[in-house]
């Protein structure tokens, strides 16, 4: 007679307070909101990036539904997580947790870690996504990883090796976009790998979405050091991939990095001129058309503002079929900060590449009614007031015929 089985241990009932709110698993990576409520790093994360690209982009807690500031900051709950992590050790296999639940609450060693870095070292790509694995799985594993010894210096020779493979540079990008690089480290990676920019560029030109978003993190967080050399050296194939992530709409969080390192680099007037002829003022004029959410909007804006300080741009901007008209679209619709670029930006073509086209569609598209109406408003400052009056001033004349203007406004703009 065949010996029977021994009886299945029972499933494990989660304690409540160990379960995310939002998805209701065990929380992998738990981390406190203002509010004192916990929640998985990942759930949260969807849930604020959801309620930012929504139409009120206004974020709240989802268990108290208080509000939370735009700059939120994550704080991560240790004490939960050795909880947590403490409950799992006791569990027997078949326990009903997820065996990718317990895994990522393992302890990881340095040893391990050590280990990992050092196939990383030889182009072991397995070794390099593991590592990618641990950073993406918490806040705790991310730390120790950033804190051992030559971690930068391994991912950044494998990024630039010139024997790494494709998938190999793209693990070493994840990798490094993933982690908090210290400034000095960022300025060693510029100055020991001359082609830093052509290795970020291979990865820019993957077909694999991720590694384009981790690839302009990276380039995002290169400009934001400005090393005068790297930056004004930079060659119009890499600014060309950059403006490419806006173009594609790869993610929002890879536009926006994309747009703050267009804003980092756009101080070097050399480099203004680069982008511009990298195709970038028809790639915001069209990402603007979209109605891309408020913040995505305003950096939109503030990119345009900075290469509009070079002719190059403005003339891009005017032989845009609907570039005058989607910024000043954008005046008193977004919020206080994009009505200021967009009226820098509309200050700019006024001064500087007002021909009788181009005042004659300022009229018709609007612009000019938008004008007059910023300058009554109280949403808009002082400062923002002043550069309004200044570009009604200044072309009057040409429009003191347009229905837009009021006999008081003509009183206050004589012929």
């Amino acid at each position: 007679m065949a010996a029977m089985a021994p009886p299945s241990a029972p499933p494990a009932e989660v304690p409540s307070y160990f379960l995310c709110p939002i998805s209701l698993q065990l929380m992998r990576d738990p981390v406190t909101l203002p509010t004192g409520i916990s929640y998985d790093r990942a759930a949260i994360s969807r849930w604020l990036a959801s309620a930012t690209a929504s139409s009120s982009g206004a974020r709240t807690c989802p268990v108290t539904r208080q509000p939370l500031e735009p700059e939120l900051q994550l704080t991560p709950n240790h004490t939960l997580r050795r909880l947590i992590g403490s409950w799992v050790a006791t569990l027997s296999p078949g326990s009903g947790v997820e065996e990718e639940d317990v895994d990522a609450l393992r302890p990881v060693h340095r040893d391990e870690l050590a280990s990992l870095l050092s196939d990383a070292a030889a182009d072991q790509v397995g070794a390099l996504r593991k590592l990618g694995e641990l950073v993406a799985e918490c806040e705790h594993r991310r730390a120790m990883l950033e804190s051992q010894d030559g971690v930068f210096d391994v991912l950044s020779r494998v990024l630039t090796g010139a024997s790494a493979c494709s998938t190999a540079r793209e693990e070493a990008v994840g990798v490094l976009a993933s982690l908090r690089i210290p400034e000095q480290e960022l300025v060693r990676l510029v100055s020991r790998h001359a082609n830093l920019a052509q290795s970020l560029t291979a990865v820019l030109r993957s077909s694999n979405l991720q590694s384009r978003a981790q690839a302009v993190r990276l380039v995002r967080a290169l400009a934001d050091v400005s090393v005068p050399a790297w930056v004004i050296g930079l060659d119009q194939e890499l600014l060309a991939e950059v403006i490419r992530v806006v173009r594609d709409r790869v993610s929002t969080r890879a536009t926006k990095a994309a747009l703050h390192a267009l804003s980092a680099l756009c101080p070097y007037g050399r480099n203004r001129v680069k982008i511009v002829g990298a195709g970038a003022v028809p790639a915001l004029v069209e990402l603007l058309l979209d109605e891309p959410e408020r913040r995505v909007c305003e950096l939109a804006l503030a990119v345009l503002d900075r290469l509009c300080t070079c002719a190059e741009g403005r003339a891009e901007l005017v032989a845009h079929a609907a570039g005058v008209a989607v910024v000043g679209k954008k005046v008193l619709r977004v919020s206080e900060a994009a009505t200021e670029r967009a009226v820098r930006v509309l200050r700019s073509v006024a001064r500087h590449a007002a021909t009788p086209a181009v005042l004659q569609e300022m009229a018709q598209a609007g612009v000019v009614g938008k004008l007059c109406l910023a300058l009554r408003s109280e949403l808009c400052g002082v400062k923002t007031k002043e550069k309004v009056h200044e570009v009604l001033k200044l072309h009057s004349r040409v429009w003191k015929s347009s229905p837009c203007l009021s006999p008081k406004f003509l009183a206050l703009y004589p012929s």
